[in-house]
């Protein structure tokens, strides 16, 4: 006998990339899974930056399954929403920018308040940010992988999460690690934390536990972008900016109020070796090798001491840091290999042993499942009623 739904959750997902693919394709294998937990999620709209896919009836149906994996296909293929109208039969719409943005609003608007909606962005851009805003107004939930809306302002910040039933963000740190879960358990009980310290960047990780092995820092980067673990240009994670937004959030969790310009961010390659300096190219092929000394006299230097170099963000009372710090050998971050994440949180009951969260903290099919996830949790606030 089929379980009986219990709860409908309405999904509009903004940003189609790498994440917001893997996150599709989650949704739709995990069908029967759902099923016999009585949920299931209902998309009802898919928006790149330049287009929005919406079925045709908001209120009674979503995107079928066939729909949206034609359409993980096109969009991992490089081709935008827009390809699809007239080539992928279904009862749907298409919206170009601007007026997809206005529709993503009235989706909000009408179904924020009767059935709710929960908004998924899964982009890597600030713009979503005020469309953020208006959802938690008109009573959608949201659920965020995309950093940049926290990172902004810090009234944004507190504007989003004052709607805590509302929101959940926990891929914005450690991709489907339970960070910020754990943190705000341990400061609901009660229990003040005093510092976070972690490796919070997979490619960064993967550097630093190789450079142990007495390889050059430029060789490990290169062999780091030919796996994957690194953007098309490694300067966007050798620069530390992205582990400063993670430190930001959690920061900000913990009460400081913050923004980007009160982190110190240690970057590794400095601004004559900098994008605006530097094409891409140069930079993999002559740019690299001019780090390699400098980078192997401060693995030395470290190893002497019995320790090893991890690139980490720490949180404290006496502010926010990220950059290379020494640790021992023997410590959760020292014993540190390969692409995982690793975070110590410090509490009054944590004090002497840290809590620690380590497993892969990167990677699309990592983060959607913890985007998944937090879809899931939402369950509750979509109950049918008997």
């Amino acid at each position: 006998m089929p379980t009986p739904v219990k709860s409908v959750l309405p999904v509009v997902l903004l940003g189609c990339g790498g994440v917001g693919r893997y996150l599709l394709r989650h949704i739709v294998s995990c069908r029967p899974l759902h099923a016999n937990q009585g949920v299931a999620i209902r998309v009802l709209g898919v928006a790149d930056s330049s287009s929005l896919l919406v079925a045709d009836d908001v209120h009674s149906s979503g995107l079928d399954d066939a729909l949206l994996t034609h359409l993980c296909a096109a969009k991992a293929a490089g081709s935008p929403l827009s390809s699809l109208l007239g080539q992928v039969s279904g009862n749907y719409q298409l919206f170009r920018n601007p007026e997809a943005r206005s529709k993503v609003i009235d989706a909000a608007t009408t179904l924020g308040r009767t059935t709710g909606l929960v908004l998924v962005d899964c982009s890597a851009t600030y713009d979503t940010a005020s469309l953020m805003k208006d959802a938690v107004d008109h009573g959608c939930c949201i659920v965020l992988a995309n950093k940049k809306p926290l990172t902004g302002p810090y009234e944004d910040f507190q504007k989003l999460v004052s709607h805590f039933r509302q929101i959940r963000f926990e891929s914005t740190v450690g991709a489907g690690l339970p960070v910020i879960a754990s943190v705000t358990r341990i400061i609901a009980s009660g229990d003040p934390v005093s510092r976070i310290v972690g490796s919070l960047s997979g490619t960064l990780g993967y550097v630093m536990s190789e450079l142990e092995d007495g390889k050059r820092f430029s060789e490990v980067v290169k062999t780091a972008k030919s796996l994957g673990f690194t953007e098309p240009d490694p300067r966007d994670d050798l620069g530390g900016m992205d582990v400063a937004r993670k430190a930001l959030i959690l920061a900000r969790l913990l009460g400081q109020q913050i923004s980007m310009d009160n982190i110190n961010v240690e970057s590794l390659y400095p601004s004559e070796l900098g994008p605006d300096a530097v094409s891409t190219e140069d930079f993999l092929e002559s740019g690299l090798v001019q780090l390699d000394r400098s980078m192997e006299e401060r693995v030395k230097a470290a190893s002497s001491r019995g320790n090893v170099l991890r690139y980490v963000c720490e949180v404290g009372s006496k502010g926010c840091q990220v950059g290379l710090k020494e640790l021992p050998k023997d410590s959760a971050l020292g014993r540190l290999r390969g692409s995982d994440n690793v975070v110590e949180i410090y509490s009054r009951c944590y004090e002497s042993s840290p809590l620690v969260i380590q497993g892969a903290g990167a990677g699309n099919d990592t983060t959607a499942a913890g985007v998944l996830a937090d879809i899931m949790d939402l369950q509750d606030l979509f109950q049918r009623t008997a």
